[in-house]
Formats: C-alpha cells, structure tokens, sequence
C-alpha cells in the first residue's frame, strides 16, 4: 500500500471545545447536495482530523458513510435507504467516478477513499494498546492486521451472512459495539448492511464514538486483497483494476450495475 502523508494536528483539535467538534457537517457551507447526497466536501487531511477530534470527545456514537457508485444505484432503486446517509454524521466521496461528474456539474466533491482513511488512521492515530472494534472480516483478516500494527486490544465480532435480513444478528453486532466502547468501530460487512448498523447503533444510544463505514477497507490492510496501483487511481481506473482481479465477483458490478450511473446523473441534472 502507498503511504499516505495525513497530518494529525493534536493541539488544534484538544483546543477546539465541544460544540465545534459536533458540528453537524452536513450542514456546513461546505456540504453540498449531490444526486440525493449531502456530502461533506473535506479534503482527505481534514476528514482525517475531524475523525480524530470525534473519537477524541467520547461523545455518543456517530457514523461516517462513504458512498460510491454502487451505493448510488442502489439508491436509485431502494430510495428508502437514504435515511442511513441523512442520519450520519457526515457523508464523504468514495469514488474518483463520482467527483468526476460532480466537477462536471460545477461541484467540487474531492475523493476520499474509505480505504485511505482506514489506513490513516490505523498508521498514525490509533495507539496499538487501546481498544479497536471491527465488526467483519474473516480471522486471518483480523490476524494480519493485529500482527501488522501490533494491536494488543483490537475485538472483533463476525456477523453471519444475510445481515441484512437478520434483525437478531442486527442486533448482536449493535450490542457488542456498545459493550466494547472504542473510539474507532470499522464496519466492514458491505453496504448497506453497515450502513443500517450504524444507524442502529447511533438510533440505541447506548455506543460512544466514531463508526466508519468503510467496506473492504480491512481487507485491503490484511493483504488479503490487493488496491490497485496509485497511478490508476489517480486515472479513475480502480475499478478496471479491481475488476481485474476479482471478475466473477465484480463483473456485474461494474459492468452491469455501475454504468447505470451515467443516467442517474443525467436525470438529476435535468431536475437541477
């Protein structure tokens, strides 16, 4: 993986007092509304920071989501779902598609990869002796990512497939992420899954800190799966590359359900 140079700044952060630290970004002047969205437009230093002034407060449990296009095409035909993004904390940029059409739409929407922010804060702000809550990944995930950054206090809780329709294993997960307080819960089993999980916990009130949802992004620390080079992010070809790699998995993905993108975008900028 690329290191990434995010910068922490703790002495700003301890300075600011409570009510600048739970600002609502959604209601930010820098939050703008796309495709149904309203996405936070933080560079990814500065979503980095916020993330850690959040934990750092221990305040009660907020979410972050990170759309990409497969969650916007999900939306286009399961719009119920956009409650999850309405009650999270913040809703940042997942993919280079998606700020391309926003510049195209005369927004400034930078990417923030869940991935990236997942691997900030694992290499410069988690300290290898607090608690850390993952909920997903298989054991040898979690095993090479506890070796990797010589956690010492990282719990772990592996839901059963069919989340979504499980509300007793729903509500399993909700309650080990209240009985485990950490000031970083990675939800890591898929949207909208973690999406609806985290806007259980936040719902139950019982849970403290930041929950990130932020899909394969444990996967991709384990090494159990492979980010594609950075100069085909930086070309927007991610995709390509993790279609590559994984075909029988993501070929319907993106190319089938992800083009649907395309007029999505058109349809709501004609209704702009």
């Amino acid at each position: 993986m690329t290191n990434l140079a995010f910068p922490s700044n703790e002495e700003d952060s301890e300075a600011l007092p409570d009510d600048v630290l739970f600002l609502d970004r959604r209601r930010d002047e820098r939050a703008q509304a796309f495709l149904g969205i309203h996405f936070s437009s933080f560079s990814p230093e500065n979503l980095l920071r916020r993330v850690e002034e959040i934990g750092k407060a221990k305040r009660p449990f907020v979410y972050l989501c990170t759309p990409n296009v497969d969650h916007l095409v999900r939306l286009d035909h399961e719009p119920e779902l956009y409650d999850l993004y309405a009650n999270a904390w913040a809703n940042v940029n997942d993919s280079r598609i998606l700020e391309t059409l926003a510049e195209l739409s005369g927004l400034a929407l930078p990417a923030c990869p869940g991935s990236d922010l997942t691997q900030a804060l694992f290499e410069s702000c988690i300290d290898p002796c607090e608690p850390v809550v993952v909920i997903g990944g298989t054991e040898d995930v979690i095993e090479a990512v506890r070796t990797r950054y010589g956690l010492s206090d990282l719990r772990w809780h592996a839901p059963p497939y069919g989340l979504r329709t499980n509300p007793d294993a729903m509500a399993e997960a909700a309650a080990f992420v209240a009985a485990n307080p950490a000031r970083f819960t990675f939800l890591c089993v898929g949207a909208p899954q973690q999406e609806i999980l985290a806007k259980l916990i936040h719902t139950q009130g019982r849970a403290v800190g930041i929950g990130l949802c932020v899909g394969a992004s444990i996967d991709f620390l384990s090494g159990s799966r492979k980010r594609a080079p950075q100069w085909m992010q930086q070309s927007r070809l991610e995709w390509l590359f993790r279609l590559l790699d994984e075909p029988q998995k993501l070929w319907r993905r993106y190319l089938v359900e992800g083009p649907k993108i395309f007029k999505i975008w058109m349809t709501w900028r004609k209704s702009r």
